[in-house]
């Protein structure tokens, strides 16, 4: 257990102020006792994957906060893999073409963990989570294991059941289809060549701000508007892909938070249109 360590080591902005209390849980039995722990004790509980898509405000975190990577066992049996919630995307699909399985390679790319992936039904090039997911293990706010199915989650465009309940994803099961690994490993080299040339993999970032509204796509906007470059702080709307906010120079997270309202205000005023943050900001502000 860490005491008042700075989130920004762990989160992909390298932004973030301290958790309270910091556990890297290693099985279900200790996340288990750390829930349990905290509900004693009356400590608020956040519980965080890979934190690529997240932004944790510079106050902080106040009271327990558990990081999932040290779960991150991933298993393959038959078309179905078994994925912990800590184990990265990355080496989940990679474990998937290993086995000749297809059907994941939409998230070849994608660094999120999961757990994390689960709970906001990640996607990308036309494939999400709630379209190969059969089966997810959580625990309850009650503190009981359950197992909900794909129509249980109430999958919608980044959103999911979990978001609502407060259950902490522990492991899931995507049900895949046979195919010919060349042609799995074609398509995930061709997808992460195109991520490579359209995002800013070189800098510090939190992936995908933004929502995509209907009929619309946010990074042409973002130019149209003019916004593209815009600097606050250390943090500055992509050059490379304006839908990305990049940490250029020892970025904070409040950096981060007003380049995400002057964005949303620049868009509202030339569009009309409210765009809402994809990512997930947490903790308290300083």
């Amino acid at each position: 257990m860490l005491h008042n360590e700075p989130l920004s080591r762990y989160t992909f902005t390298k932004t973030g102020g301290p958790a309270d209390l910091l556990a890297f849980p290693k099985t279900v039995a200790e996340v288990r006792q750390l829930v349990a722990m905290a509900c004693d004790q009356g400590l608020p509980l956040t519980v965080i994957g890979n934190a690529s898509n997240l932004i944790v405000q510079d106050g902080g975190i106040r009271g327990l906060t558990m990081i999932l990577t040290d779960m991150a066992e991933v298993a393959v049996s038959g078309d179905r893999v078994t994925a912990q919630a800590g184990a990265r995307l990355i080496d989940t699909t990679e474990a998937a073409y290993r086995a000749g399985l297809s059907g994941f390679e939409f998230a070849c790319g994608i660094p999120g963990s999961i757990g994390g992936a689960v709970f906001m039904n990640a996607g990308a090039y036309d494939g999400d989570i709630a379209s190969v997911l059969e089966s997810v293990t959580v625990l309850t706010t009650a503190g009981e294991l359950a197992t909900y199915s794909n129509a249980d989650m109430a999958f919608s465009y980044r959103h999911s059941l979990v978001q609502d309940n407060g259950a902490i994803v522990l492991s899931a099961t995507f049900a895949l289809t046979p195919g010919d690994p060349v042609a799995i490993r074609t398509k995930m080299d061709d997808l992460n060549a195109r991520r490579a040339a359209k995002q800013p993999l070189e800098y510090p970032s939190c992936g995908s701000v933004f929502k995509r509204p209907p009929d619309h796509y946010v990074g042409p906007m973002i130019q149209q508007a003019g916004l593209q470059g815009h600097i606050i702080g250390g943090a500055q709307i992509s050059k490379k892909h304006a839908g990305f906010i990049v940490n250029i120079d020892h970025a904070t997270a409040t950096d981060y938070l007003n380049m995400i309202h002057y964005v949303q205000a620049n868009i509202f005023e030339q569009f009309g249109l409210h765009l809402e943050p994809e990512v997930r900001i947490i903790g308290a502000a300083q």
